[in-house]
């Protein structure tokens, strides 16, 4: 029924990916058919690579150039998450698996007694990042672990007046070099929340069962609904064209993470907001039937790259149209 909203079919070109992978999560979460189970999916050569590359601490090594520049930074922690993201977006991978339970462990080695996760910048709190690293070890299966409570628990604390969340550090004027091995910069609650840190906290409570009904953060997604489509009130990913640049695995909030967080929470269709967000879906599909990321070549080139983000991204839609219309 969802796809008839549609001016074109997408699963057509979904179904003529090379990737196996997405050809499976299309033909059983868009199409609805009976294939096999997702296990299958983890013996692919990608997947195995990932999981080759795994230290034996549990982390992934960060492969960039900025760790020796800025040595308080614990970019392993970032490129931990990252990995496991894939792992268990495009590969199904959960606490099931080794290199799953290592990797978790490695995220929880980052918690600190406050719990909170840190080090991505250095002593600073990451409450955005802290959302989506929780996010990953819930849909692995630690939902239920008391240090996820205990992130809960923090982020709770943290809020703003208004209701959402920021970044403490997104507050200052400037940031001295020895910021980074100080004492955490405390969050100024009467500024006003950025939905930056907000979108991406919230997507820790959507996909838990229990605390996606919780007041506070429901309270925060109302807050997050009314800002989609505007600017930042921070200059993160200020622009309002940032609303419609998309990755998958989700990364930075956009229009589409914030609909699955909403629907995930209990948000409907008829929303008036979710209304206009699943409109530029809908008006903003390409002859082809998918969905341009945002982030391709300015020439319109579409490289071999670009066309599987397309692909992932996609699938990624037709989920969500099909949570609010199927």
């Amino acid at each position: 029924m969802w796809r008839n909203e549609l001016r074109i079919d997408p699963a057509p070109a979904l179904l003529s990916a090379d990737n196996q992978a997405i050809r499976y999560f299309v033909e059983r979460d868009v199409l609805q058919e009976d294939v096999g189970p997702v296990e299958n999916l983890r013996e692919l050569p990608d997947a195995l690579k990932i999981v080759r590359k795994q230290r034996g601490n549990g982390s992934w090594s960060y492969p960039g150039s900025n760790k020796s520049n800025v040595p308080e930074f614990n970019y392993d922690l970032l490129e931990t998450y990252r990995q496991m993201s894939i792992l268990i977006d495009k590969y199904g991978f959960n606490k099931e698996y080794v290199s799953i339970r290592k990797g978790a462990e490695y995220l929880f080695s980052c918690q600190t007694e406050e719990g909170d996760f840190r080090g991505i910048l250095g002593t600073q709190y990451i409450p955005y990042y802290m959302g989506i690293i929780m996010e990953y070890l819930i849909k692995a299966g630690y939902g239920e672990d008391n240090r996820i409570r205990c992130g809960f628990d923090w982020l709770l604390s943290k809020r703003q007046d208004d209701g959402g969340w920021l970044i403490p550090l997104q507050t200052l004027k400037s940031k001295p070099r020895e910021i980074w091995s100080s004492p955490p910069v405390e969050p100024d609650r009467s500024k006003p929340f950025s939905h930056l840190a907000t979108g991406m906290v919230l997507r820790a409570f959507a996909v838990h069962d229990t605390y996606c009904h919780n007041e506070e953060a429901i309270r925060a997604a109302e807050l997050l609904k009314e800002r989609m489509f505007k600017p930042d009130k921070y200059n993160d990913r200020r622009t309002s064209d940032y609303w419609t640049k998309f990755q998958y695995p989700f990364w930075w909030p956009n229009i589409l993470t914030a609909l699955d967080s909403f629907s995930l929470m209990g948000f409907s269709k008829d929303d008036p907001h979710v209304q206009h967000a699943l409109l530029w879906f809908i008006e903003n599909q390409q002859d082809d039937g998918l969905w341009k990321t945002g982030y391709e070549n300015k020439k319109d080139i579409v490289k071999p790259r670009d066309k599987e983000a397309q692909l992932w991204v996609g699938l990624a839609v037709c989920r969500v149209l099909r949570q609010y219309m199927g």
